[in-house]
């Protein structure tokens, strides 16, 4: 099982940046904003239309999709033809999705908040599910997701948790709580990394507090970076992206990680992963088609070839994440320690984290407060 390096959500350097940027293209705004945008209405659409005068163009992380994904669309759907753009990072997706114009994408691979906002501001087409018969082979809980509870816009493609990944043979206590990384104990002191992803790095200090991952109340959000300036002279550093090789090499004991990226699968088998007992989340990436594409059938074709269980299956084996899809599961060999086990209902145990709108502009202002003070 490879385990390929993508940026799935947003490295530290430019966490601000992206995000400033996204929140402005969005307009910033929820669905009951004043400009009074809203989800778009469905188009009619034909269930025989000939896909053979269709092209499809989708945007997607690096490393996400299969390299020959386009030549088996092609071939399978007998489209026209088929391209691939990459973006790094959610919000490098949605400055592209939200500019003025046609984008020119059909399908874009986003996660779940950000579908979310897209549809807010009228920019997705709905879900047509007579188009996707292989809907059938999602988990009942993957019609459950808060941000768009049974899949009236999106299409989920991976999803997971965030919890604590640590060295079991390093650590004199393995971690329970949230706390063991915001106060470390002294012989963990510098041996503990943290993400800054903005939502991300919040997410222990909210849930230690007992708050929502999605709160928006400033009083709790300032305590909540309280606690993250508190535990930053204790830390490693931030880490979005290396922390596992961290943990690897034993520079660092513990990390707060996505699951899928927590190195269980190591060799020597002393990595382990915990959702603290405070909870945690449940991350969605998703696929959207967009109200502006001109090829919404091919859209709809291609989504339901994705969801067929020899396809999907190559996510879980490829990039070491959960699908929602029931069918393509039971495809995946499971190895020992791997967390691609962890079932749906476990899951929905987690917090899904949704788009907040203008208060998200609070989240950027913590994550840069936090990580820029000495």
């Amino acid at each position: 099982m490879s385990r390929i390096r993508f940026t799935r959500r947003l490295p530290a350097a430019v966490a601000v940046a992206g995000l400033a940027l996204a929140v402005s293209a969005c307009g910033g705004e929820s669905s009951t904003s004043s400009a009074g945008t809203a989800p778009a209405a469905a188009d009619q659409l034909k269930p025989n239309a000939d896909l053979s005068q269709q092209t499809l163009q989708i945007t997607v992380w690096d490393g996400y999709t299969p390299e020959e994904l386009p030549a088996k669309v092609k071939e399978k759907l007998k489209v026209k033809d088929m391209k691939v753009a990459l973006h790094d990072t959610n919000e490098i997706a949605m400055t592209k999705l939200t500019a003025p114009g046609d984008s020119g994408i059909d399908v874009a691979f986003v996660s779940g908040q950000y579908a979310q906002a897209l549809n807010e501001q009228g920019l997705l087409e709905p879900i047509h599910p007579e188009l996707i018969p292989n809907l059938a082979n999602l988990y009942p809980e993957a019609t459950q997701l808060s941000y768009d509870k049974g899949n009236k816009y999106s299409v989920p493609y991976t999803w997971g948790t965030t919890g604590i990944c640590y060295r079991s043979d390093l650590v004199k206590t393995p971690p329970t709580s949230w706390n063991d990384l915001l106060k470390p104990p002294a012989w963990a002191d510098k041996k503990v990394t943290m993400m800054t992803t903005e939502r991300w790095l919040a997410l222990p200090a909210l849930k230690a507090l007992g708050y929502s991952v999605n709160t928006d109340k400033d009083e709790e959000i300032a305590k909540a970076k309280e606690l993250l300036l508190a535990q930053k002279p204790h830390l490693l550093g931030y880490d979005d992206v290396t922390f596992g090789d961290k943990l690897v090499s034993g520079e660092s004991m513990m990390a707060e990680a996505w699951d899928g990226w927590c190195p269980t699968t190591d060799a020597k088998g002393n990595i382990k992963f915990a959702v603290p007992k405070e909870g945690s989340d449940l991350w969605v990436d998703t696929m959207v088609i967009m109200k502006s594409s001109k090829n919404k059938e091919a859209a709809h074709a291609l989504i339901n070839y994705i969801l067929s269980p020899e396809i999907h299956s190559w996510a879980a084996e490829n990039i070491n994440y959960k699908v929602p899809n029931k069918a393509a599961m039971e495809q995946v060999k499971i190895a020992k320690g791997s967390l691609l086990g962890i079932k749906p209902a476990e899951l929905l145990n987690g917090e899904s984290i949704v788009d907040l709108g203008e208060a998200s502009v609070k989240y950027t202002r913590l994550s840069t407060e936090v990580t820029a003070q000495s």
